[in-house]
């Protein structure tokens, strides 16, 4: 069984060993994977919070982010009418977006930082 297979099976707790660590390619799984949608997912995020925060500093304000899959519902419907918002941000990346904010706030309802 090789390392991978191994943090598989513990569970993938990337506190416990460095196989474990090591089985969650954050960079050359994902940012590797999708350097241009990442790329416009954070001009979302910049975009969400001049339009809630122009005042302060890059945040995510959990509190206006409350409807998550709603939202990236209406998201991906949209997009098959128009691909682009009306602030110029494609629909699809919004979905992406609000898709990522409810994976992030499951895991941290069920402590669960990684399955």
């Amino acid at each position: 069984m090789n390392s991978l297979e191994k943090a598989m099976l513990m569970g993938w707790d990337e506190e416990k060993t460095p196989a474990s660590r090591k089985s969650m390619p954050v960079y050359s799984g994902v940012l590797k994977y999708f350097p241009n949608a990442l790329k416009e997912v954070s001009k979302c995020s910049l975009a969400g919070n001049l339009q809630h925060h122009p005042d302060k500093h890059l945040h995510w304000d959990k509190n206006k982010s409350n409807d998550n899959e709603d939202a990236l519902v209406r998201h991906l419907i949209d997009h098959s009418i128009n691909p682009i918002d009306d602030d110029n941000i494609l629909h699809l990346t919004k979905v992406c977006w609000r898709a990522l904010a409810s994976l992030e706030i499951y895991l941290e309802e069920n402590k669960q930082g990684s399955l």
